[in-house]
């Protein structure tokens, strides 16, 4: 028997769908065997569910991020991934976290502001293009809960478009702007821009030959089975090994991509990480 509670939950998830309104963050605490009490900021959303941290998934970063690193969290969202990067980071390290959706990006925002003495966030409320210019922000959801930029007003994303244009800007020219004596650090770079992740990795690549980060990326389900090779292809080139990983979980499972079109192996939406071919660097 379907409870009150049930009903309620399911007439505030329909009203996120139809109504566009701000939801706040609820700060929740995990104790955790390495890093002690840590806070996160979920969104309070009726369509998303909240992130519930452990330490498999910060070891889960700590195979690629040491403490004092560089690391770029590319659609940072809420700072699902941002914080446990930042935990692996350390306080002396620097985690940035461009998210361009206005309203998830102020929970960012409230992430950054937690856990100072274990992270060192810095949001950007951008989105990373090729060149520097400003696009719409639109949602298939009133609540703005997912969505995409859009150079014009019809997209793919949905109906639903926030007011204000969104500015993109590039990641090499504003790293070597703001971040010059920090790129010899630069370890981890996480990618999740739905399908637009290889025309980041396009543009960021002089600094994925330089600095040979570990890469995270996305192979998004809308994207055709040649724009998904292509996204191997384009890290690949660089001399990476591309492995398939079911969660960002130290105990996850691993699939080794041996060629482009293994990518293709999924209709879902999968992440998948690369990691440089004879380097010291140690990836265990």
């Amino acid at each position: 028997m379907k409870t009150l509670s049930y009903f309620k939950e399911s007439l505030r998830r329909r009203k996120a769908r139809r109504f566009t309104q701000e939801y706040p963050a609820k700060i929740n605490s995990f104790d955790l065997k390495d890093e002690g009490k840590v806070d996160f900021a979920n969104w309070d959303n009726p369509l998303i569910s909240p992130l519930l941290i452990n330490q498999e998934m910060i070891d889960f970063f700590k195979k690629f991020i040491k403490n004092g690193d560089l690391v770029i969290d590319i659609g940072a969202n809420i700072g699902d991934t941002t914080v446990l990067m930042a935990l692996a980071a350390g306080s002396s390290g620097i985690t940035l976290g461009f998210e361009p959706n206005p309203y998830v990006y102020k929970i960012l925002e409230k992430n950054a502001s937690l856990n100072k003495e274990k992270q060192n966030i810095v949001p950007f409320p951008y989105a990373i293009t090729v060149k520097e210019e400003e696009f719409y922000y639109i949602s298939s959801e009133a609540s703005f809960a997912n969505g995409g930029i859009s150079p014009t007003k019809n997209s793919v994303h949905g109906k639903f478009i926030y007011p204000d244009k969104i500015k993109g800007v590039n990641l090499q020219v504003l790293l070597e702007q703001k971040y010059k004596d920090k790129l010899k650090n630069l370890s981890f770079i996480k990618i999740d821009t739905e399908g637009y992740d290889k025309e980041i990795i396009k543009s960021i690549s002089d600094l994925i030959e330089r600095y040979k980060p570990a890469i995270v990326a996305e192979s998004f389900k809308y994207s055709t089975p040649e724009e998904k090779a292509e996204l191997y292809d384009v890290i690949k080139q660089h001399k990476y090994e591309i492995f398939y990983f079911e969660d960002f979980n130290i105990n996850a499972r691993i699939i080794k991509l041996e060629k482009s079109n293994d990518i293709t192996n999924w209709k879902k939406t999968i992440n998948i990480y690369a990691v440089p071919i004879n380097t010291n660097k140690l990836y265990k």
